[in-house]
C-alpha cells in the first residue's frame, strides 16, 4: 500500500451550506489531497470555522450575484439578436455553485475531485486515484458510491451500483446544463445533473475519455430524517422541471441516453421512459422493494422504498402545478 502520508496532486472542492456535522469526517478523509477548497453559501453554523480549523480554503459563493449577472447577459443578448439575429455574441448560462466554483476556483492542481459534504473516500480508493492521475489514459473517472440509510447499506433496490463522475481534469468537466436552474427553491447546487468532459472545440468525449475506478466512496449523512425530507423536497423541484423538459422534447444537452450504456446513459435513457408510466408512485416502490430486492436491506430499506414513493408523488405533484398552473399552487382568474 502507498504511504498515506504524501499529499496527492489533486484539488479536492467541497460545496457546503450548515454543514457541521458532516464537515469533520469529510475533511479528514480527503486530507490527503494537496489542495482542499470548501465552497460556502453563508453558513450560520460553524461549518466555516470548522473547515479553516482543518486546514481547507473557504470560498464563499452568491447565487443571487450569479443570478444577477445572467440576468444582465441574457438581457445584452437578446437586445443583440434583435438588432443582430446572427450575432455571434454567446448565449450567457446560470451556474450554481459545482460549475461556478469550477470556472472560477484558482486550482494548484490539473485533476479536481468534488465530493459531497456526506460522503466519504477510503484509503483504498485513494491509493486508486493516485495512481490514475499519474497516467494519461483518461480525462475523468466514475465513482461509485455505497449509499447508507439508518445504519445500513443500501445494496438493494437499484442503489447500488450509482456511477458519478467525480474525478477529473477541471479543464474539462463541466456539469450538463439542462436548462432547469431557474426553476426556485432548488438551492444553489448542481442537484443531479452529470460531469460531462469536453475536448478544446467543444465536442462531448465523456463516452471515449472517461474511465471507472473499482474502490467505492461511502454515502453517510450524521444528520437526520428531517434534512433528509428537506432536501428531497428541494430535489422534487428539480425532478418536476425534468420530467417538464422529457415530456416536451427538450432535453437536448447533457448525457445522452443510451439503453445499453453504462451508469448515468443508462439511467437517462430509463428516465425517459418512466416519465410516460402511471401510477409512478406505487411503481417506484414495486420496482425498489420487490423487483430489485430492496426487501432485502430489512427495515432500513422498507422504510427507504416508502420515502421513495412519497418522493414519487411529490414530483407528480409539482409537475402538474408546473404544467398546469405555471409553477404557483394558485392562479388569478
Amino acid at each position: 500500500m502507498t504511504s498515506t502520508s504524501e499529499k496527492i496532486p489533486v484539488s479536492v472542492l467541497i460545496p457546503a451550506k450548515n454543514e457541521e456535522l458532516n464537515l469533520p469526517a469529510c475533511l479528514e478523509c480527503v486530507s490527503r489531497a494537496a489542495e482542499i477548497f470548501v465552497v460556502d453559501s453563508n453558513s450560520s453554523d460553524r461549518s466555516i470555522e470548522i473547515s479553516q480549523e482543518r486546514g481547507a480554503k473557504v470560498i464563499q459563493f452568491d447565487f443571487e450575484a450569479e443570478k444577477a449577472r445572467f440576468d444582465q447577459e441574457e438581457h445584452q443578448y437578446n437586445l443583440e439578436q434583435q438588432k443582430n439575429p446572427n450575432t455571434s455574441l454567446p448565449k450567457s448560462k446560470l451556474r450554481k455553485k459545482k460549475n461556478w466554483s469550477l470556472d472560477t476556483l484558482p486550482f494548484s492542481h490539473e485533476w479536481v475531485l468534488i465530493v459531497d459534504c456526506d460522503e466519504r473516500i477510503t484509503e483504498d480508493l485513494w491509493d486508486e486515484i493516485q495512481e490514475v492521475v499519474k497516467n494519461d489514459s483518461y480525462d475523468g473517472y466514475y465513482l461509485n458510491r455505497k449509499v447508507y440509510f439508518l445504519g445500513k447499506w443500501i445494496r438493494y433496490g437499484g442503489k447500488y451500483p450509482d456511477w458519478n463522475l467525480r474525478l477529473f481534469k477541471h479543464k474539462k468537466g463541466r456539469y450538463e446544463d439542462l436548462g432547469i436552474g431557474y426553476i426556485p427553491n432548488t438551492g444553489d447546487n448542481e442537484v443531479h445533473e452529470h460531469v460531462i468532459l469536453r475536448d478544446e472545440r467543444g465536442n462531448n468525449i465523456t463516452q471515449e475519455r472517461a474511465g471507472y475506478l473499482k474502490n467505492d466512496m461511502d454515502h453517510i449523512d450524521f444528520r437526520d430524517i428531517y434534512q433528509w425530507l428537506a432536501r428531497h423536497n428541494r430535489y422534487s423541484n428539480w425532478e418536476a422541471g425534468l420530467y417538464d423538459k422529457l415530456l416536451n422534447g427538450e432535453l437536448k444537452d447533457g448525457i445522452q441516453p443510451n439503453l445499453f450504456g453504462k451508469g448515468p446513459e443508462r439511467t437517462r435513457f430509463l428516465r425517459g421512459v418512466w416519465v410516460w408510466l402511471p401510477f409512478k408512485p406505487l411503481l417506484r416502490f414495486i420496482l425498489f422493494y420487490f423487483l430489485r430486492l430492496g426487501f432485502l436491506n430489512g427495515s432500513a430499506g422498507y422504510i427507504y422504498a416508502r420515502l421513495l414513493s412519497q418522493y414519487e408523488y411529490q414530483i407528480g405533484v409539482k409537475l402538474y402545478e408546473l404544467r398546469t398552473f405555471g409553477g404557483k399552487l394558485n392562479v388569478k382568474n
